[in-house]
């Protein structure tokens, strides 16, 4: 083709060029027999995400169980199926998108027979951190742990029966002991309402452990002691003060006031979003204590020292290297 002062313009490769071109590059590369399909590798399937007909056809298999009465609860009152279906994918959403969990010491989690988790306690409104500590141990291990809660929370309508339902049992020593030789775990928090009610300047700062109760259960059934330490739950509601007058007259242990509750009213209850961290201690074995010394105040309070000692010193770590209360 010609332009208007008559030079020619290539528009493509002339049949010679490209013949050139394609002989050079079969001269340099080797050309491979084509294999049939049966003789290629199999390509990966793309991951799935389930979508709202899966979760449907879950809720219609869950309800259909329900109505049949194909489900199970043990004596203390644990519902496996609605705490899986309901109750953990509710607060494994909390976990992971809210408060951003991040867990270490996994390993430290028995994969099979009985353990006593010990933890640091917080939360103000609400003992939230045992709902995660809870989703940690099964996320992680399978397994479920057993929160051992004050009988305040089973008065409740409706926070008591979840509870039941999701593992948690009275904290009695007769209950703990029961459920440890059964091969669970179970999650105790010494410091009780003191710990949750604790004013937020002094976060992080371990309150007594109690008598011991919870090590002589453990050297009773003959089961290692896990000390766990959470870094979060002082933030989600941080205790400024405390109206003792209104807690007398509701017949609570504390009412807290916190910068959105009560004056936000059912909106102060919702958890303001800070990052949190939980770890897994190496256990404190208890078997060469043999069970006639749980009654031995000088060897349970070694112990109980020995495992509060590990958890304040693992929480200093956490917020030394914490660089954010929320991200």
């Amino acid at each position: 083709m010609r332009d208007e002062d008559g030079v020619v313009v290539p528009m493509r490769g002339s049949a010679r060029a490209r013949s050139g071109r394609s002989a050079a590059i079969g001269a340099e590369a080797e050309v491979l027999p084509f294999t049939g399909p049966d003789e290629l590798p199999a390509l990966p399937e793309p991951a799935e995400t389930p979508g709202w007909q899966q979760r449907l056809a879950s809720g219609l298999a869950f309800a259909r169980r329900r109505l049949e009465g194909d489900y199970s609860v043990d004596e203390f009152g644990l519902d496996r199926d609605f705490a899986e279906t309901i109750e953990l994918p509710v607060l494994r959403a909390l976990y992971e998108k809210w408060f951003r969990v991040e867990v270490n010491g996994v390993e430290h989690l028995p994969a099979t027979g009985g353990a006593l988790l010990v933890a640091n306690h917080a939360g103000g409104l609400w003992p939230i951190d045992s709902a995660m500590a809870a989703v940690a141990v099964h996320t992680e291990s399978g397994r479920f742990l057993r929160p051992l809660a004050a009988d305040l929370m089973f008065g409740l309508p409706v926070a008591g029966t979840l509870a039941r339902r999701g593992g948690a049992t009275l904290a009695t020593s007769a209950d703990a002991e029961r459920l440890l030789r059964a091969g669970e775990l179970v999650g105790v928090w010494p410091e009780g309402f003191k710990g949750i009610g604790k004013p937020y300047r002094d976060r992080y700062q371990l309150r007594r452990f109690g008598r011991g109760g919870f090590v002589r259960c453990a050297i009773a059934a003959g089961v290692p002691i896990v000390p766990v330490s959470i870094v979060g739950s002082e933030e989600v509601h941080p205790v400024l003060g405390n109206a003792r007058p209104l807690a007398r007259m509701l017949g609570l242990p504390y009412f807290p006031l916190t910068p959105t509750f009560p004056w936000l009213g059912p909106l102060g209850l919702v958890p303001l979003p800070s990052k949190w961290y939980i770890e897994f201690g190496p256990p404190v074995p208890t078997d060469r204590l043999v069970a006639e010394l749980a009654g031995d105040p000088k060897a349970v309070f070694a112990v109980t020292d020995q495992v509060r000692d590990r958890i304040q010193a693992t929480l200093d770590r956490l917020l030394a290297q914490r660089g954010s209360i929320w991200r």
